[in-house]
């Protein structure tokens, strides 16, 4: 069982996760940046689920350097995947070894990134619709459990970190299951985020047409010649509508979208597309299956990202003809 758990990245899902472990009685600090930062700070981090409305006096730091480290701190990375190259270095920096790292991140090139320089890595697929768009505010839209959370050892196994990170998480109300193949669940959690950037580009409730299914149908294909194994983790895994059925609305906060369109609203200036449907591109690049949607789609993100374009600027014609051209 972790002594204490260093969430680094309190942004939506770190938000909730961190907001939960604190209210369960877990002895946490978070790990945050901006206004994200001072406003936790200056009045706590507000957690809103359903039947659920609470405000935390979360502990928080703006670098690693500032948490006084101990042996048996666990250590969840919650950052987006184009911020954990410097994350990593800065837990270097700041004396991490041994310690479990949990990469509960979107995407499958964190894990062998952390792994690179850390020899207790391990991964967490994330199941959870969270929301930040104002600080010191987060919200998760499923019930009765705020998400659902696979975990386990990288690349493979399980072991008695993974045992003592899914006990506290399920006290905190994050429904954990402990299993030896967590990157066949992560993969499976790739499929579903591939649209991610389609839905920023067109609008949450927009039709992705032709193009959602070609970003499937790409990434699948690369994973046969790759040889992956997945999982499907998509709304009809039965856990979903056990553990987390999704709801549309909180009182007076509205679901706007994944996580990619909650950075192009914040004005992030970067989103993960790079890490999701580049993934993909590399992959197939890789193997010798081409991808040219998911590598389109790639540069379609980072412009948008880049110019601040808001989320549902294209119509479905203006992206299949951006995508036709390449990006």
């Amino acid at each position: 069982m972790p002594g204490r758990i260093i969430v680094y990245g309190v942004g939506a899902v770190g938000g909730v996760t961190a907001a939960a472990l604190f209210a369960s009685g877990t002895e946490v600090v978070g790990i945050a940046r901006g206004a994200m930062l001072d406003a936790v700070r200056d009045k706590g981090l507000r957690l809103r689920a359903p039947g659920r409305d609470e405000t935390v006096p979360l502990p928080v730091v703006s670098h690693p350097g500032e948490v006084d480290w101990r042996a048996d701190d666990a250590v969840i990375l919650c950052m987006k995947g184009q911020d954990t190259g410097a994350a990593l270095m800065a837990l270097r920096e700041a004396g991490l070894r041994d310690q479990p790292i949990f990469c509960a991140q979107n995407g499958v090139a964190n894990e062998r990134a952390a792994l690179r320089l850390f020899p207790n890595v391990h991964g967490i697929t994330v199941m959870m619709p969270a929301l930040y768009l104002t600080p010191g505010e987060v919200a998760v839209f499923t019930e009765p459990k705020l998400g659902i959370y696979d975990l386990g050892r990288y690349p493979g196994g399980l072991d008695a970190d993974d045992e003592g990170m899914a006990a506290v998480l399920d006290r905190a109300g994050i429904a954990c299951f402990p299993r030896k193949d967590v990157m066949a669940s992560k993969y499976g959690k790739l499929l579903l985020n591939l649209v991610n950037v389609l839905k920023a580009a067109l609008g949450s409730a927009a039709d992705t047409g032709e193009l959602g299914r070609a970003v499937r149908e790409e990434a699948e294909a690369v994973y046969r010649a790759a040889g992956i194994a997945w999982d499907d983790v998509g709304m009809e895994d039965p856990r979903r509508a056990e553990l987390a059925r999704p709801v549309d609305a909180l009182p007076g906060v509205e679901r706007v979208g994944s996580s990619t369109v909650q950075s192009l609203l914040r004005g992030a200036g970067s989103v993960e597309t790079d890490l999701l449907n580049g993934e993909i591109a590399l992959l197939g690049r890789l193997h010798g299956v081409p991808t040219p949607v998911n590598a389109a789609l790639t540069r379609i993100g980072a412009r948008m990202a880049r110019d601040g374009v808001k989320p549902g600027a294209y119509s479905l014609d203006e992206l299949r003809a951006a995508v036709a051209a390449g990006g």
